[in-house]
């Protein structure tokens, strides 16, 4: 979605093979427990009976909010028509519509789908305009705070029961200025958020593109929490004006754990929304994305997210023949 993701994305010194120094690789993740965390369960390679399911590439999933379904047997239905079976899945809707939703990750199992890894919306976010947002997203607003703490532990605890085990979000717009009072007040509360989510075994990640790489890299030093990676979404860069996503995700290389599939072009008027595309149809280098998304060990996953257009299902389809292409294209096989 349009904003920071909770599972904040990242790896080890075998992250760095090949790069030049920068900014990404000053404050690449250091603790030895955060590289475990990674190899063993945020980006893990498919078990033996997941790969039974299908012969459908693993690495590929897609935002189930994308396809906009009503229940999970819907979701199901439409996964399966786009040729995926991975999703990640919305998580509010299964601790506040449990009679829907409860059974989500079971009923998508049964299907032959699986869910690897969810994402936390939070209440009261406005995405009507850029300064509404701003505004509204995330952390930073005081007065939704208390509420979205609770929805938080309600979603920890739902993704740590059905064994998810990355949650991603928004976790609003941060002040590139260190000694702001609000980007300080914001890192307390994801640093509580990464606590309360890491009680239940759930590492989280945020989501690119509300503020430039370079401060993100600052945010998650500063932050002290190695269960904390990057979400990172080439196309909120442009949506935001954040800065060119082909440098971005080489700068933030060392911390990603999944990357959003999602295409835009940017706006001609200045504090306006860009305009998202079918990927491939925008201002995204795939080519020059995908070489740099490949070095990053343990490989991610790719989720295609389209929150646009009135043929999702076709254009999901197509970005998942352009993520085969690309990975086909760089020597990489399923």
């Amino acid at each position: 979605s349009i904003g920071l993701t909770l599972a904040v994305d990242t790896g080890g010194e075998s992250r760095a093979a090949g790069r030049g120094s920068g900014a990404g690789d000053m404050l690449r993740p250091q603790t030895e427990s955060f590289q475990r965390r990674r190899e063993g369960r945020l980006c893990h390679a498919p078990s033996d009976s997941y790969q039974t399911v299908s012969e459908h590439n693993p690495r590929i999933g897609v935002c189930s909010w994308s396809l906009g379904p009503r229940n999970p047997r819907q979701l199901a239905e439409s996964v399966h028509a786009t040729g995926i079976r991975a999703v990640q899945l919305a998580l509010v809707p299964v601790v506040t519509d449990p009679p829907v939703w409860g059974s989500a990750v079971e009923d998508l199992e049964e299907a032959g789908i699986r869910v690897v890894s969810g994402m936390f919306a939070m209440a009261g976010e406005d995405y009507s305009t850029l300064e509404s947002i701003r505004c509204s997203g995330g952390v930073r607003p005081d007065a939704s705070w208390p509420e979205n703490l609770r929805l938080a532990e309600a979603v920890a605890r739902a993704a740590g029961d059905a064994g998810i085990d990355m949650v991603t979000l928004h976790a609003g717009f941060l002040d590139e200025r260190k000694d702001d009072p609000t980007r300080r007040a914001m890192l307390e509360r994801l640093r509580t958020l990464a606590d309360v989510f890491g009680a239940r075994d759930v590492d989280i990640a945020f989501e690119t593109g509300q503020e430039s790489a370079v401060t993100l890299l600052e945010v998650l030093d500063e932050l002290d929490r190695p269960a904390v990676g990057v979400n990172f979404d080439p196309a909120n860069m442009i949506l935001y004006g954040m800065g060119d996503p082909v440098e971005a995700i080489e700068r933030l290389l060392p911390w990603v754990v999944q990357i959003h599939v999602k295409d835009a072009v940017g706006t001609e008027r200045p504090g306006t929304w860009g305009r998202e595309v079918p990927a491939g149809h925008g201002a995204v280098d795939w080519a020059a994305l995908f070489d740099a998304a490949v070095r990053i060990e343990p490989p991610v996953r790719f989720i295609i997210e389209r929150e646009s257009g009135n043929e999702r299902r076709d254009d999901i389809a197509a970005a998942r023949s352009l993520i085969e292409t690309r990975l086909a294209a760089t020597g990489c096989v399923p």
